[in-house]
């Protein structure tokens, strides 16, 4: 055992809509699997980031809670820029990237600010997305679901992966990766489908502080069953199973 690993949870009561917020969990589960402590600390509105921190996530919320998400992260801002400077692993999903991009536009015209913690901004799509979404990535094939009103624009020398089946960003690529800053349209929870994914932010948390990750033993039915909730979807989407 080691000290227990932080993970940080940023405004899960509004940044939640699709189930994201559970990325935070399926971090702690399979750290404690490998055998290290591991907690998850939930930083609402108002809440100050803690003094140390080993991976933070933030999901998606609706547009109507953009205003109060944004308010809220503001605060934080400079010390979410010192965290990951300093190697902190972040994994932001749907509007919770948007907010830490430059800007989002809406559809009306109107404009929300984001924190400029990374590159691009999003932009209107023609039409909502709602559909499977399937990537290439490094990390291995990611499968999720994307629903968003959104393209991402700004960040095409750094995506997360090339899109196999779905829309991403709107121009063939998925996401984004600034150093250890992961942004993406995936949900499912995407780490609870993606392990691979998972495990890739416990290693760059891990070795942060001095210690190899290796998955537990217990791991492996839980990825068996995200791989075949995985390869359901590939089938419908006429790519071939893992």
């Amino acid at each position: 055992m080691t000290d227990t690993l932080t993970i940080v949870s940023l405004l899960p009561g509004l940044q939640d809509t699709n189930g994201d917020a559970a990325n935070a969990r399926v971090l702690a589960q399979r750290a404690r699997w490998a055998g290290f402590d591991a907690v998850v600390l939930d930083v609402a509105p108002g809440d100050a980031l803690p003094a140390s921190a080993d991976i933070i996530v933030i999901g998606s919320g609706s547009d109507a809670a953009l205003p109060a998400a944004r308010a809220a992260l503001l605060p934080m801002a400079d010390r979410l820029r010192e965290l990951v400077t300093a190697g902190v692993p972040l994994l932001a999903v749907g509007t919770g990237w948007e907010l830490l991009g430059v800007g989002i536009d809406l559809a009306d015209g109107s404009v929300v600010e984001g924190i400029g913690l990374v590159a691009g901004r999003a932009v209107p799509a023609p039409a909502r997305i709602a559909d499977d979404l399937a990537v290439k990535s490094k990390y291995g094939r990611l499968i999720g679901f994307e629903n968003h009103s959104r393209h991402y624009v700004g960040a095409e020398g750094s995506p997360l992966g090339r899109v196999l089946a779905g829309t991403g960003n709107g121009n063939g690529q998925e996401g984004l990766v600034m150093g250890d800053v992961f942004g993406t349209h995936l949900h499912g929870p995407v780490l609870a489908r993606n392990p691979g994914l998972a495990d890739h932010l416990l290693r760059l948390a891990l070795a942060r502080r001095g210690s190899d990750y290796v998955p537990g033993a217990r791991s492996d039915a839980v990825d068996e069953t995200a791989r075949a909730a995985r390869n359901q979807v590939a089938v419908r989407l006429k790519l071939p199973a893992e």
